[in-house]
C-alpha cells in the first residue's frame, strides 16, 4: 500500500527522535506523507511488536504522533493465523472485537483527569459505521468481508495446537500479536478505527503442521490485490 503513495514524502523511522525502529522482516519502518486516489494520508510502513522488547510506550509512538496530529479514520491491517475452519488462506477479513492476551493496554489521554472516567468501552473499539463502509465497498469490488474477533498474544511464536483449540472455545476467530494496542489507543482518542486482518494460515489442531515466516510473507502478498484496492477505493469514496 505504502508503494501506491502518490506524491510520497519516505521518511524513515531512525530519522525521527524517539521513533522505535522495527526488527522484523517485511517491516521496513518508514513514515510515508503523500496522497491515495486524492486522499491525504500518512502510512506508517512497519510496526514494532512487543516481543520485540520494546515497551508499549515505545511500540506506540509512532500511531501516538499521528493520532495527535490529528488523522480522521485509523485503518490498521495485520497477518493472522486463521482459528475459524470457515477462512481460507490469503483472506481478507474485517476485526469486529478482539481478546486482549497480551494483558497491557495504553493510559487514556484522561488519565490524570480525576472528572473523566477511564473504563473504556472496548465494545465501541471498531467502528460500526466504517465497517458497513467497508463491507459494502468490498462488494462493489466483487468480494466478500466477513468480520471476525482477533485474539493478541504476546509471543513471538505461532500457537501451539492445544492452544489453536483454547483460543476458538474463547470465541477468536483469528490470532496475531499486534493490532489491539494501536485500536485502543487510537479509541482512546475517539478516532475511528477499520482494522483488516490477512489470513495467512488456517490451523487443524488435529494435523501437526508448521507456519514459516516466509509462508506469513507470500500470504500477504497474495492478499494485496483485494486490500490494496479495497483502501484505495475507501479513501476515493469518503474522503
Amino acid at each position: 500500500m505504502a508503494d501506491a503513495i502518490d506524491h510520497a514524502t519516505r521518511i524513515a523511522y531512525q530519522a525521527i527522535p524517539e521513533f522505535p525502529e522495527p526488527r522484523v522482516a517485511g517491516h521496513s519502518g518508514q513514515l510515508v506523507l503523500g496522497r491515495l486516489e486524492g486522499c491525504q494520508v500518512a502510512v506508517l510502513q512497519g510496526r514494532c511488536h512487543l516481543y520485540e522488547g520494546w515497551s508499549l510506550e515505545e511500540s506506540l509512538r509512532p500511531l501516538r504522533t499521528l493520532l495527535e496530529l490529528g488523522i480522521e479514520l485509523l485503518i490498521l491491517s495485520n497477518a493472522s493465523g486463521g482459528i475459524n475452519p470457515r477462512f481460507h488462506s490469503g483472506q481478507v477479513v474485517a476485526i469486529d472485537s478482539h481478546i486482549n492476551w497480551l494483558f497491557q493496554t495504553a493510559k487514556s489521554p484522561n488519565y490524570h483527569d480525576r472528572s473523566a472516567s477511564i473504563l473504556m468501552r472496548h465494545d465501541r473499539t471498531y467502528d460500526s459505521g466504517w465497517l458497513a463502509k467497508a463491507q459494502q465497498t468490498a462488494s462493489e469490488l466483487g468480494f466478500s468481508l466477513p468480520t471476525a474477533t482477533y485474539l493478541a498474544t504476546l509471543g513471538p511464536n505461532y500457537e501451539t495446537r492445544a492452544e489453536y483449540r483454547a483460543f476458538g472455545r474463547l470465541g477468536a476467530d483469528i490470532v496475531g500479536m499486534s493490532t489491539v494496542p494501536e485500536a485502543i489507543l487510537a479509541m482512546q482518542h475517539r478516532t475511528p478505527v477499520l482494522a483488516f486482518s490477512v489470513v495467512t494460515n488456517v490451523a487443524n489442531p488435529d494435523v501437526p503442521t508448521a507456519t514459516e515466516h516466509n509462508d506469513v510473507l507470500a500470504w500477504s502478498s497474495i492478499a494485496r490485490s483485494k486490500l490494496q484496492p479495497l483502501v484505495a477505493r475507501i479513501a476515493s469514496k469518503y474522503f
